[in-house]
């Protein structure tokens, strides 16, 4: 499928999620990349403010439609492509990868993404340092909550629930990678850091990392 065009930037671990859930998809997308500090933030542009009113990023845009926020895309994609699924089929199934995700994407992402990072240091004149320490932080605590959602449920397998990835894994792995970026050991989440290493292995994981990006620095 080659109708499909992505928005993103190689660091956004919400393009992150976006290019494993197209990868698990075998969709290849045209990528046009969107730079979030390149003459103050590419993505506040009159152009892409037209096609995202939130001026974040990832965009999706497939059959005359724009689709924005991750999750969205990636329950668009598992909607019109059911295969491979990235859901379970029983209910309790899907509502645990959901509720996994929605740690990370809910409760730990919003608050130390770009813009919030910057805010922090403009308005209350802080040092990068300060800024990792905040995010750190928030990340601790989702991890600690997601350690033991893991570690304590025969659900957990060699991903987040079971054999196979799913939305779960779409969001924690970028995660990860975010906490690597501030500097945390992931070790001290043994669960986490076991599915990590496991979806690392995987094709469509390993092509979506920041690093193997088009437009990586």
């Amino acid at each position: 499928m080659s109708d499909f065009a992505l928005y993103g930037y190689f660091r956004s671990s919400a393009a992150f999620r976006a290019r494993i859930a197209l990868n698990l998809k075998g969709i290849k997308p045209e990528l046009r990349f969107v730079h979030l500090l390149r003459n103050g933030g590419e993505q506040h542009t009159p152009e892409y403010k037209a096609l995202n009113p939130q001026e974040l990023i990832p965009a999706l845009v497939h059959d005359g439609h724009t689709i924005t926020q991750s999750l969205a895309i990636i329950e668009y994609l598992n909607e019109i492509v059911p295969e491979p699924p990235l859901l379970p089929k029983g209910a309790y199934g899907r509502a645990r990868c959901r509720e996994i995700a929605y740690v990370v994407a809910c409760d730990i992402h919003p608050v130390n993404n770009l813009r919030v990072g910057r805010y922090i240091k403009k308005t209350y004149n802080t040092q990068d340092e300060d800024v990792f320490a905040w995010q750190r932080h928030w990340i601790e605590v989702g991890f600690d909550a997601i350690e033991k959602m893991l570690s304590s449920s025969k659900e957990t397998g060699k991903f987040c629930h079971g054999e196979v990835p799913t939305i779960a894994d779409i969001c924690l792995i970028p995660q990860v990678a975010n906490a690597r970026r501030v500097n945390l050991d992931i070790a001290r989440w043994p669960t986490i850091a076991r599915i990590e290493a496991h979806a690392l292995s995987h094709p469509a994981f390993d092509a979506a990392l920041p690093k193997n990006q088009p437009d990586a620095e």
